[in-house]
């Protein structure tokens, strides 16, 4: 069985940034799946969603995903959206832990202000849909093997906090 460590979360909560200091910290490859996706397609997630659509991007984070799973020991950021899918949970829990890593809605519109890369918040009211989307998703978070509040913590924290739960 693989012992993969895949971290999800809403977007602005740390999962790309803790997720590449806790692969250098436990000599591990680190996969952004955002990133293959991008590679894979050659162009933005927000590109894709504005010409395919969120049902197509999950359906190649799917992919990106289970690419991922048949490696092993490695550290991967999944997308904010990837828990919504059974099958994603499934994949993740057969081959490794999945740890949630949270934010508040205040800290999340700090982190993600200004990134117009984000589809999910190019709306009116991003405070609104944050809301929306994290009481939408919050039950698929809960499956989570750990959850960690990355509110007020450093990267280093967070990454220390993840090492204290696997030992």
């Amino acid at each position: 069985m693989a012992d993969n460590i895949y971290l999800v979360g809403f977007m602005g909560t740390g999962k790309s940034a803790v997720g590449r200091e806790l692969a250098k910290r436990l000599k591990r490859h680190f996969i952004d799946l955002d990133g293959i996706i991008e590679k894979r397609e050659k162009r933005q997630i927000s590109e894709i969603f504005s010409r395919e659509g969120e049902p197509h991007f999950r359906q190649l984070e799917k992919e990106a995903l289970q690419q991922a799973a048949r490696q092993d020991g490695v550290v991967v950021a999944c997308g904010g959206g990837i828990v919504m899918d059974d099958g994603n949970i499934r994949t993740m829990k057969d081959s490794g832990k999945i740890i949630c890593l949270s934010a508040s809605v205040e800290v999340i519109l700090e982190r993600t202000a200004g990134y117009a890369h984000r589809p999910l918040l190019n709306v009116p009211d991003p405070n609104v849909r944050i809301k929306e989307l994290l009481k939408l998703r919050a039950p698929f978070y809960a499956r989570a093997d750990h959850s960690i509040d990355t509110s007020g913590l450093s990267v280093k924290e967070v990454v220390e906090k993840i090492e204290e739960y696997l030992k």
